[in-house]
């Protein structure tokens, strides 16, 4: 253990410390509060250059012995003595499997390949990505009456006769298992029941000997109707997939320009759970392909041509769901060689989807406030980081020179440096001035943070307002029109029938202690992704997903989910 003696300064009281050098930021903190009495969480330790967090290497501080470090931060009034925790520290080697899995940060259960089953895992791991299924599920108790597919005798021929659950049941159980374990899991119960309700999913391969592949796609539309049936009106109210993966939209077919005014444009609204990027040789990035998906051409019989004619159906989003699904039609049928092929054109996507410009008039003028509030909300919290740091740079520079000035003053006569000294103040003052100064400002680092918090507190204040009433309630719509990625589903191939898919998600982000942040607790996310790759699991840095763009035979983004960008609360703005 290696540790240096340190002073720490508190309220003008200085206190000596033993610091371990080789230990962690809360074990140093703790230190603090047993001397000064001010909780943990209410430490704001100043250290050079910067605040010590949570995750700070003290060894790399290159701290010197009987350095200063001064602490800003009031006790709670409590008692300033140390305290037994609640709860028993839990080390983890006394920790079960289950307890270790649902640690915070830990490595998620991936999902063994149990032949030709990459599609169905990669799948589970995307839908596995929404807390709010997880939590539907759990409450689920499927109807009496036994299955929710056709009949298991039917299904002798694929030798799943015996099987019993319905396939809700079992993809709750599946999704409570994988959170419970950090090794690969085999979906067994699950892809028997799957394959029940669905048996094109039982399909052989061309020796008979093993199943065929299939497609991701398919896939994940008949588990998330499956699921839609099957809870709908559960607890008296709509399912998960109507509430959270359902939007709407504004249809109008216009009949062929020869027509003219004898038969008029036919409006309707509709639902969707996914949105098709289109791809031909003009689509290069995600949204054109979505907008050219809003354009489709209808062939029907005309009464006033008195023959087929081709309609034009345009599409406009009347509702945004919180969960946004796009699918790249990537597959099409192939007659010449009886099979699926697959467009492997580069289509580029972002990881924020801006999707106001394909909504319907009425639902763009309320979406547009928020999403410029949105902006200017950034937009202000990076101006005051830059002006921090501007700052930071001038203070330093003018401490610098008053160092200098000192050291001159060692080793040149007064009149000398009296001269020399005003020269230089002069130029520094005329600097300064046509920067517009702020040296006398200068804020400390608990100054600067309570100004920003209180700034950027407005700004949320003002995000709230923006939000339209009528948006507000309901409360799984997206109120901005952005959108953030957080899961991929990729194919590796040239046909649908043949490949490997694998799954990308995004990490959540790790809960962290902030007295200042809404019920004294903030995300920090680290931007990086879980690579699901059957019961492979990996992390993996946020940049890759620009790789999954398709143009080769390799990684093509086939499924993208986007979630609704978070939005200020009313208990956010009020804390």
């Amino acid at each position: 253990m290696a540790t240096i003696p340190i002073i720490v300064q508190h309220q003008g009281k200085k206190y000596d410390i033993d610091l371990d050098t080789s230990g962690d930021a809360e074990t140093f903190k703790f230190q603090i509060f047993s001397l000064t009495g001010v909780e943990p969480d209410n430490q704001s330790v100043l250290i050079p250059r910067g605040k010590l967090k949570s995750d700070t290497n003290l060894a790399a501080l290159n701290l010197k012995p009987k350095q200063l470090i001064r602490v800003l931060g009031s006790p709670s009034g409590e008692a300033s003595a140390l305290v037994a925790p609640a709860e028993k520290p839990k080390f983890l080697e006394d920790m079960t499997e289950a307890e270790m899995a649902r640690m915070e940060g830990a490595t998620p259960a991936g999902l063994v390949n149990l032949g030709n089953t990459c599609y169905l895992n990669s799948t589970i791991q995307i839908l596995r990505a929404m807390p709010e299924l997880r939590s539907e599920l759990e409450d689920y108790k499927p109807a009496s009456g036994g299955s929710s597919g056709p009949s298991l005798q039917s299904l002798s021929q694929y030798g799943l006769g015996g099987l019993q659950g319905d396939m809700t049941s079992r993809l709750r159980d599946l999704l409570n298992n994988l959170a419970d374990t950090q090794k690969g899991f085999e979906p067994i119960m699950f892809l028997n029941a799957f394959r029940t309700a669905y048996p094109q999913f039982a399909q052989k391969d061309k020796t008979g000997r093993g199943y065929a592949q299939q497609d991701a796609e398919e896939a994940w539309t008949q588990i998330l109707q499956q699921v839609k049936q099957t809870t709908k009106g559960m607890g008296g109210k709509a399912g998960f997939v109507d509430r959270f993966l359902t939007g709407s939209i504004h249809t109008t077919t216009t009949p062929p320009a020869e027509v003219g005014d004898n038969e008029p444009a036919v409006e309707a609204n509709e639902t969707f759970d996914k949105l098709r990027c289109s791809i031909d040789p003009t689509v290069n990035h995600l949204s054109e392909g979505l907008e050219k998906g809003l354009v489709d051409e209808l062939e029907k019989r005309s009464d006033t041509l008195g023959r087929d004619a081709i309609y034009t159906k345009k599409s406009q989003l009347s509702r945004l769901p919180a969960y946004l699904t796009v699918q790249f039609v990537r597959f099409f049928w192939k007659n010449d060689i009886k099979k699926k092929a697959k467009i492997l054109k580069k289509v580029t996507f972002p990881e924020e989807l801006d999707v106001v410009d394909m909504c319907t008039p009425e639902l763009r003028k309320k979406l547009i406030p928020v999403r410029d509030q949105v902006r200017n909300f950034r937009k202000d919290e990076q101006d005051m980081e830059r002006a921090r740091k501007r700052q930071k740079v001038r203070h330093k520079q003018e401490e610098d020179r008053k160092h200098d000035a000192a050291l001159a003053a060692e080793a040149a006569p007064i009149a000398k440096l009296r001269e020399q000294k005003e020269k230089k103040e002069n130029k520094d003052k005329g600097k300064e001035e046509e920067r517009g100064g702020d040296l006398d400002a200068y804020k400390t680092d608990a100054e600067y943070e309570a100004e920003k918090e209180e700034a950027l507190r407005k700004a949320r204040k003002a995000l709230y307002e923006a939000i339209d009433p009528e948006l507000a309630a309901d409360e799984t719509a997206n109120k901005s029109g952005l959108y953030e990625l957080t899961g991929v589903i990729t194919h590796q191939g040239a046909s649908a029938d043949s490949g490997h898919y694998t799954a990308y998600v995004k990490k959540e982000g790790k809960i962290v202690d902030d007295p200042k942040a809404p019920g004294g607790k903030r995300t920090e996310s680290d931007g990086k992704w879980w690579w699901f790759n059957d019961d492979k699991v990996s992390e993996v840095p946020g940049d890759i997903v620009q790789t999954l763009s398709g143009g080769g035979e390799s990684h093509s983004a086939l499924i993208l989910l986007y979630k609704a960008i978070p939005l200020p609360s009313k208990e956010d703005v009020e804390a």
